[in-house]
Parts: C-alpha cells; sequence; structure tokens
C-alpha cells in the first residue's frame, strides 16, 4: 500500500464512507487535533517516567485513536443499509471516563493542594504533559463546535474534557516525581 494517493491535491480529502470534504472542515480539523495530542501523549510516553504512567498513556492513545475514527465518520454513511454499523471500532464509554477520574483521584493523594493557579513548565516533561493539556483543551472546542454542527456520541466531550484534566493532574504528579518546582500564579496588586 502506497502512503500517498494524490486524491487530497487539491485540498480535499475522503471521510470514512467516501464523502469528499475539504481540508479546513471542521469535521477535519476536529480529528486532526485529536491525532496532533495523541502524538504529544507519545512524546510524553518516550520521556522518562514511570512505566505505570507510560501504560496509561498508551491505553489513552489507544482511546484517541478511536475517538478519531469516529469522528473521521461520515454520520450520513455511518451505517449499512442493514442499519448495521459501518464502522466496527469500539466505543468511548463511562468506564473509560472513570478511569480517568479514578486515576486523577489516586494521583491527587499524593500531591500538595493546590491553592493557587500554576504556571506550566518547570520541567521539560512536566512543559510537553501542559502542551498536551492546550492541545487537547483545543480538541474539546473543535469537537464541540463540530457536534452542534453534527451531532455524535457525546459523550466524547466529556471524554475529552476529563482529559484535558487528567493531563493536568499528570503535570503536576510528574512534576512531584521528578522534583520539579511549581511556581505559584500570583497576581500582581493594582498600583
Amino acid at each position: 500500500m502506497k502512503i500517498y494517493t494524490k486524491t487530497g491535491d487539491k485540498g480535499t480529502t475522503a471521510l470514512y464512507g467516501g464523502t469528499r470534504v475539504s481540508k479546513n472542515h471542521i469535521r477535519i480539523n476536529s480529528y486532526g487535533t485529536i491525532d496532533e495530542l495523541n502524538a504529544w501523549l507519545g512524546l510524553i510516553r518516550d520521556q522518562g517516567i514511570d512505566s505505570y504512567s507510560k501504560n496509561l498513556l498508551t491505553l489513552i492513545q489507544d482511546k484517541l485513536f478511536t475517538i478519531g475514527a469516529i469522528l473521521a465518520t461520515d454520520p450520513e454513511k455511518a451505517l449499512l443499509k442493514s442499519g448495521k454499523e459501518r464502522l466496527s471500532i469500539p466505543k468511548i464509554n463511562a468506564s473509560d471516563i472513570e478511569l480517568l477520574e479514578n486515576e486523577m483521584d489516586y494521583m491527587n493523594d499524593s500531591l500538595p493542594p493546590m491553592t493557587n493557579f500554576i504556571l506550566p513548565g518547570g520541567h521539560t516533561i512536566v512543559s510537553y504533559c501542559h502542551i498536551a493539556r492546550t492541545v487537547c483543551r483545543r480538541s474539546e472546542r473543535m469537537t464541540t463546535q463540530l457536534f452542534e454542527k453534527e451531532p455524535f456520541d457525546e459523550i466524547i466531550l466529556s471524554y475529552l474534557n476529563r482529559l484535558s484534566d487528567f493531563l493536568f493532574v499528570l503535570a503536576r504528579k510528574l512534576s512531584k516525581d521528578l522534583k520539579a518546582d511549581e511556581i505559584k500564579w500570583i497576581p500582581k496588586k493594582k498600583d
């Protein structure tokens, strides 16, 4: 199989199901940003972090591929004439969100309480995590915009919302693991 097809040379791409749309279509931007987030998680996973977090990030990357496949499917062609789903992939479900929540609770139990906002940074790995968090928020905004035009399973929005929270807590955990300073944001008083 060749990687290049030349079918996108005029600025269009095909959704799963064959429908061609502009490469700047909100659906393409939505799953493209999910792909970008997935790449950032791969970069974090490739760093010197604990194996448990690496395995968890691999699981999350798998879920992001699932979300990307769902978003890449033309909703009008998602079902076959028989009514059976065209795309045979797992779904995102409540247990996927519960996993993120449980992991956040577990990490938070070992972290000092937050009394201020925290400036992103302190260590390169922590910074990568904060970048992934902001990309996740962007993907959430894009998929929300898509959802308003062409609804899909709403649980995807919940998953992305929880994932960005997870990435924030993971950044704090990694700060602790790496003995990096968390710099609090303390607003300056007005003159």
